[in-house]
């Protein structure tokens, strides 16, 4: 799966043994599904997993590790990605903003991936099956990628890996889940909240200003692929200006987190939140709490690596200092039942 900012792989484990002690079977929301890393191994643990994200990027993945089942799509995938893998570079919308005027993808692999997006476009397949195209070339292009793992800014040098060849392969992609079908859906976290319902829901909502839509910006347009305009050196498209989330504002993040826990339709809730966030420990365990007993988790952990590397200007000089290399995640799990909590604790 592509490099992700504030990725659960570390804590995954942790997660599903959350989730199982809630039960062990069963649909569970994921509001807030980013690269469908914790979606994805709900399913392989055979829940019916209803994801949801309203970036477009965020979307497909949740289409490709969550929705496609391996038994209806793998072999038509194989296919059309043997033949994508096959054509030859054709510079054009990618290659000019992405590798020309920023320097995300090497303009021999950017060539590439205009001609593959072009002819996926061109293509009349349902959701899924595309969704799983594309996910093979959003992979693809992040493993040649110029970048420390956000799309904020780029390497000034061509990083080793940029130079390879892109590759195009199948995604991980699994049967459907003994529970039943999964869903993915592009709502805002709020109208979600109002419209899905679930056994058990996990919120890992964002945490502080940085937004993944302009961290992954790269991402989005490949997957809309509406050519949008741009600003500035890291080619950002313009609606990152307007599409703004609660989540990202100091000053509402905390009245949104209440908000959609109230409203949220599900028995329990698992919450992932870092101690580097806008709300506190005391106050989310604070308005968890009207959900019932909360029992929380911490987690150190490594901080990406971004940030281990210090601030640097336009120019690629550290004009800043590492102020710290850990940051703990705070992983909470609610529930009115009693017993639940009793095999939470036992899961430790």
């Amino acid at each position: 799966m592509i490099k992700y900012l504030g990725s659960k792989r570390v804590l995954l484990p942790q997660i599903l043994r959350c989730v199982a002690a809630v039960r062990p079977d069963g649909s569970v929301i994921d509001m807030f599904s980013g690269t469908s890393r914790v979606g994805h191994a709900l399913k392989r643990a055979g829940y019916r997993v209803i994801a949801n994200d309203h970036n477009a990027y965020a979307h497909t993945l949740a289409q490709c590790y969550v929705c496609a089942d391996a038994e209806r799509v793998r072999e038509q995938a194989s296919r059309h990605i043997a033949w994508l893998a096959a054509l030859p570079g054709a510079a054009g919308y990618f290659t000019e903003t992405f590798c020309e005027r920023s320097r995300y993808l090497h303009p021999k692999n950017g060539a590439r991936v205009d001609a593959i997006r072009e002819a996926i476009a061109g293509l009349d397949l349902d959701p899924e099956l595309e969704a799983v195209l594309l996910v093979s070339l959003m992979e693809a292009a992040d493993r040649v990628d110029s970048t420390t793992g956000v799309q904020m800014a780029y390497l000034k040098q061509w990083a080793p890996r940029a130079l390879r060849d892109i590759e195009l392969r199948v995604p991980e992609l699994l049967p459907q889940a003994r529970s039943g079908k999964g869903e993915a859906h592009a709502l805002d976290a709020l109208e979600a909240a109002a419209r899905l319902s679930g056994d058990v829901c996990y919120l890992d909502p964002p945490y502080n200003q940085h937004k993944y839509l302009g961290n992954y910006h790269v991402w989005e347009s490949l997957v809309r692929w509406d050519k949008p305009e741009v600003f500035g050196v890291a080619c950002k498209r313009v609606d990152v200006r307007e599409r703004r989330s609660v989540f990202n504002s100091k000053r509402s993040a905390k009245d949104a987190l209440a908000a959609l826990v109230s409203a949220v339709d599900a028995s329990a809730l698992v919450v992932s939140f870092s101690d580097e966030g806008y709300i506190t420990r005391e106050q989310i365990e604070a308005l968890l709490a009207s959900r019932g007993e909360v029992f929380v988790f911490d987690h150190a952990m490594r901080r990406y690596v971004g940030a281990q590397i210090g601030i640097h200007n336009p120019s690629g000089q550290k004009v800043g200092k590492v102020s710290h290399l850990r940051n703990t995640e705070h992983l909470f799990v609610v529930s009115r039942d009693p017993r639940v909590l009793d095999r939470v604790r036992s899961a430790e």
